[in-house]
Formats: structure tokens, sequence, C-alpha cells
């Protein structure tokens, strides 16, 4: 039996959807002044806090919730302009490993003031310390559900 929304229910769904669309239109174009794009700007940041700014492809699918397709393809392109290598692996000759390069991490550096002025200015500024714990609490259960979620029905 489907357990439909009720009013104040869609109402909530309804504004999560609308703030998300809004904010991450929003996110998009802040970077787009900076030559990147959300996707690319998600690959550098993890690659960025990885050590040696180095993750096999597979671990960095797993970290930004892609699939290997949707990743290969970024990459590739990533490559072509010069923001992060690929390589072959150094401990599994099947396996990819990225690379952040000096032009990927320069990318980052230039974007990445613009980009936090802009989370600020539209997402954290106008929150009031209760408000920022609530979201976090909740942004927490969802993901731990929606993992747990995942795993129930891989497994």
């Amino acid at each position: 039996m489907v357990r439909w929304l009720d009013d104040e229910e869609q109402a909530t769904w309804s504004a999560y959807i609308r703030m998300r669309q809004r904010l991450e239109a929003a996110m998009a174009a802040g970077l787009a002044r900076d030559g990147l794009s959300m996707s690319d700007y998600e690959i550098l940041v993890a690659l960025s806090a990885a050590p040696g700014d180095l993750l096999r492809a597979k671990d960095l699918a797993a970290e930004i919730c892609w699939d290997k397709s949707r990743l290969s393809k970024h990459l590739a392109r990533m490559d072509r302009r010069g923001l992060v290598r690929r390589t072959q692996a150094a401990d599994d000759a099947r396996g990819i490993s990225v690379r952040l390069t000096a032009a990927g991490r320069e990318a980052l550096e230039q974007a990445a003031p613009n980009h936090v002025e802009l989370v600020r200015r539209l997402f954290i500024d106008d929150m009031s310390g209760d408000e920022a714990k609530a979201v976090r609490s909740l942004a927490d259960k969802v993901a731990t559900e929606v993992e747990r979620t995942a795993a129930v029905d891989i497994g």
C-alpha cells in the first residue's frame, strides 16, 4: 500500500526540491565564471583532499557517488584540459589512478574563494547555529538511511 504524502509532507518535499534546484543552479553559475563545472569542482576537491592528490578511479567514484561510466567520460575531458592525469594503477594493471595536476590545483584555488563566498551568502549566513545543527542532523540521517537502504538493496 502506498503511503502518500500529506499536504505538510508534500510542502516539505517541494520546498527541498525547490531549494536544491536553485542552489545547484547558482553554484553551477558561480563555478562557470571560474571555468569549472560542478562536476569538475567535486572531482578536484576530492583529489585535493586525498593523500598525494591521488585516488584510484573506483575510490573516486565511490567518494563522489558516480558510476564508472560517468566518471570515466568526465575524467577524459578533465585530462584533455590538463586538470587531472589518469595513469595505470601501480598495484593493479586493470585499475586507473587519477592525480590532481598543478593546473587542476590552480583552477581549484582560483575557484574556491568565489565558491565559498557564494555558499556562505546563499546557504550559511542566514542560518542560526540551531538551524545549522538541524540541517546537519537531517542531512546525516538521510545520508545514513540512503546508504543503509542501498546496502540492503544490493546485498
